[in-house]
């Protein structure tokens, strides 16, 4: 009974609340509904986008209510602003929400610098500190947090605390991204990563002595165990090996040409090009190439959220950049420089020049030639497109074009008429590629490169004299593909495998019109690789290591090459880092030297293809053993090495002796030690380096089959000292080290039979080379988005005539007669640039 009348007064409340319901229902209404009926009650206008206002309902108000209580009740039911723009007209705006935070990682905890919020095509990026801040016009929006190595974030501006700034934290993706182990190796923005490599973040970068931009190939020449023998960035020696045997990427992309004004200044953009990773031992297994080092450069993987771009003015060159997004999930950035030379010539031009046409076609001529009319230029244009359709894809697009030119008229007066004929150097680079990245899931992703690069040297030396043209061009070709699939098998342990394919094609021309003479030789070789590595790394990250192999095969040899690698570094009693670096590397092609008046002697080296014969593919080992410490400021560093590299020809190596013209191959073996101190003060960077080197050739054909290599500088020592604010950065530094080796003639028997005598191979040295450099950059900002940089250097400030190189000749006494070559002298530069964003 009870039970049975608990079920009636059930139903009976029931019965009751329904018509309550259905009321409280039908009193919801549209929002535009309830404003048109508003309009003709109270005859006034309301303005607004019919796209904001759409899928909101609202109360029907009640019909007793005034209109500004009516709108009020809008205002708090709604979120949105009701402003009235007079008696008869209300405007309705989306209220504007200011969203700030803190960015970190979820795991660490450390900031994420440069990640890109972005909502309805507004966005802004992250500062060091990980903050931001970015407004947003109502609550409803979803808000996209973007940074590479973490999985995208997406979610409506409702979700988020907007009273106050909290911190965000993102979640690693499952892959293993290298590791700072030795922060501001030098300076800010220079560092030693875990895979042994050296990271350049131009985005943090202070300043270096003697650098008023941010020169590339410059700036890695600061390290330990890097410089150039002649003060160029087209020859930078890397643990005494030559040039060529160094592998320059820019975004996954061969390049064969490094220089402009002919390897004086880097082609790379330094507006473009955001990190530098530099390595010299311990090769991941998917590189290829490379046996002294490799310099992979590359672009910013994040899509700018808002435009940004500079122009900028230095005694050398005019640039501009400019980043743009486009949409929320695409951007493109475009860079250029070009010479200045076509519109005035400054100091710094002047010396450059000077430095470049030492002892070339443009210097010394016939003594009844004279050269004239002597124009150079150069420009770049860089293109970087990305795209990411979706949160587990990514897609970049490269392409970038450089050139380089000199032209002159060479003229004479032959048979009582003045003849001219126009002599010049063109050297040109195009190349394009291809990267598409997919993460299928939390344990798997895929990548593939594709890439084409064409480089083209090309000389005219006109012989006015014997009315004759001699034209010479070297062409590199090169296609390469790469396939690459990581999988995270278990915690700390990565498996990354692939395959690569490259198709490289040279080709050289000697075309003389009087007597008529032509040689045309070409040569193709298509590789294979397959790779495969493995990186584990302990859960503290105190411990990692990558050990992998790569099966390289020559087709056109039919020739099997294996190389084992590894990376090693542990973190012990927590101001340690001990490390171990190996690898077994290759390479096809390389530079030679046939004649010294070569493409006008300006640049006398051409790329060629391994024959496996007298030319044969080089090969090398290395190994390296390094030891730091790092507490309050201090950096102690020390690495030993040693190097083995088989293949070599005396082309390649730039003999200006008795082996000058001699065709032969051989080998190299260098051991040595790389040492820093770097110590910071607050606002101050203290340095200083020390290399020692013993390298020596080993070529079994030539009479002397052991002695000291080219590339032999025993002893080297940087020092640097910068002082750096937010708006203020300030450096001088020194180099010194030991002079290059040479042959010199036999005192008191120099020249038998019209030739030079030489006496021991390389068994004297030039003069030490010593140099002083200043740079000073200073940054005001001018306005809310546009601030200004200006800053002034001095390359070689003490004016010291450096020799670089040496050789020698007979003179018409029949005596030998020595040609020295000497560095860049006091050369000032200066700059303004002009960034908004």
């Amino acid at each position: 009974m009870k039970n049975r009348c608990y079920s009636i007064l059930y139903l009976l409340a029931l019965l009751l609340c329904e018509p309550s319901l259905a009321q409280e229902t039908a009193e919801k209404r549209p929002l535009i509904t309830i404003l048109e009926e508003l309009q003709g009650r109270f005859e006034v206008r309301f303005n607004y986008a019919s796209d904001l206002l759409e899928e909101i309902t609202v109360a029907i108000p009640n019909k007793e209510s005034s209109l500004p209580e009516i709108v009020e009740q809008l205002r708090q039911d709604t979120g949105l602003d009701f402003v009235f723009l007079s008696q008869n007209a209300i405007s309705i705006k989306a209220r504007a929400t200011l969203l700030c935070g803190y960015v970190r990682d979820k795991d660490s905890n450390e900031p994420l610098s440069y990640t890109t919020i972005q909502s309805n095509g507004k966005g802004t990026v992250t500062d060091e500190e990980g903050f931001f801040e970015l407004a947003l016009q109502g609550i409803s929006q979803t808000i996209v947090i973007r940074h590479i190595g973490h999985r995208t974030i997406r979610r409506e501006a409702h979700l988020f605390d907007t009273s106050q700034c909290g911190t965000i934290h993102m979640v690693a993706e499952q892959q293993k991204l290298p590791e700072i182990i030795l922060s501001q190796y030098l300076i800010r923005g220079m560092d030693k990563l875990d895979n042994g490599a050296f990271q350049l973040d131009f985005d943090q970068f202070s300043i270096l002595p003697g650098l008023v931009e941010k020169d590339v190939l410059q700036s890695v020449q600061a390290l330990p165990g890097i410089l150039s023998i002649d003060e160029t960035v087209s020859n930078i020696n890397i643990r005494g090996g030559s040039n060529d045997q160094n592998l320059i990427l820019w975004d996954n992309i061969k390049m064969y040409q490094s220089g402009h004004f002919f390897g004086l200044i880097s082609m790379f953009n330094p507006q473009i090009t955001q990190k530098v990773a530099l390595q010299k031992n311990g090769t991941p297994s998917s590189f290829t190439d490379g046996v002294s080092g490799t310099i992979a450069m590359s672009t910013d993987k994040n899509i700018n959220p808002a435009l940004k771009g500079s122009l900028g003015i230095n005694l050398i060159d005019a640039n501009g950049f400019v980043d743009a997004p486009l949409g929320e999930n695409a951007s493109v950035q475009v860079a250029a420089r070009k010479a200045i030379s076509d519109f005035f010539e400054t100091p710094t031009y002047s010396e450059y020049f000077s430095r470049i046409a030492q002892d070339t076609e443009i210097e010394v001529n016939d003594a009844l030639v004279t050269n004239s009319d002597i124009e150079f230029d150069f420009y770049d244009a860089s293109l970087r497109f990305l795209y990411r359709p979706s949160d587990k894809d990514f897609l970049r697009l490269n392409f970038i074009h450089t050139a380089n030119e000199v032209v002159f008229t060479e003229s004479a007066e032959v048979g009582n008429n003045q003849v001219e004929r126009e002599s010049g150097l063109d050297q040109t680079s195009i190349a394009a590629g291809f990267f598409y990245q997919r993460q299928w899931n939390d344990r798997f992703k895929t990548e593939i490169d594709i890439y084409n690069t064409d480089y083209k040297l090309r000389g005219i030396n006109a012989n006015v004299l014997q009315d004759q043209r001699f034209l010479q061009e070297n062409l590199v070709s090169e296609t390469g593909a790469r396939f690459v699939a990581q999988n995270e098998l278990q915690e700390n342990f990565i498996l990354r495998s692939g395959y690569q394919f490259i198709e490289t094609k040279v080709t050289n021309l000697d075309d003389v019109d009087n007597p008529i003479f032509r040689r045309l030789e070409g040569e193709l070789l298509r590789t294979h690789g397959v790779f495969s590595e493995l990186d584990w790394s302990s859960s503290n990250r105190n411990t990692y290591l990558n050990v992998g192999v790569r099966f390289n095969y020559l087709d056109k040899f039919r020739r099997q090459l294996w190389e084992p690698r590894l990376s090693f570094n542990h973190r012990f009693l927590k101001y340690f880092n001990l490390e171990v670096l190996g690898e077994f590397k290759h390479q096809n092609t390389s530079q030679i030297i046939n004649f010294q008046n070569d493409f006008l002697g300006i640049e006398r080296r051409r790329w060629q293809l391994s024959n496996d014969m007298d030319i044969p593919v080089i090969q090398s080992k290395q190994g390296s053993l390094g030891l730091s410490y790092q507490e309050s400021g201090w950096l102690i560093n020390t690495v030993g090495f040693l190097k083995e590299v088989d293949g070599i020809t005396t082309k390649s190596q730039g003999f200006l002796d008795s082996f000058e013209f001699v065709r032969t191959s051989g080998r190299y073996d260098a051991f040595g030690v790389d040492f820093l101190l770097r110590k910071q003060l607050q606002k101050w960077n203290l340095w200083l380096s020390y290399g020692y080197l013993n390298s020596g050739y080993d070529f079994d054909e030539l009479p002397e089959t052991e002695f000291r290599s080219n590339f032999d500088i025993t002893h080297s020592i940087t020092s640097g000292i910068t002082f750096s604010t937010s708006k203020l950065n300030l450096a001088i530094g020194g180099n010194w080290r030991t002079g290059k080796p040479f042959t010199p003639p036999l005192s008191n028997n120099e020249v038998v039979d019209g030739e030079i005598n030489y006496g021991m191979a390389n068994s004297n040295e030039l003069d030490d080379f010593i140099r002083l450099d200043f740079s000073a950059i200073y940054s005001a900002k001018i306005g809310k988005k546009t601030s200004l940089r200006t800053g002034v250097s001095i390359w070689n400030l003490l004016n010291r005539e450096n020799p670089i190189n040496t050789f020698f000749r007979v003179n018409p006494q029949n005596e030998a007669q020595q040609i020295l070559q000497r560095s860049l002298g006091i050369t000032p530069n200066a700059s303004l640039k002009l960034l908004f964003f």
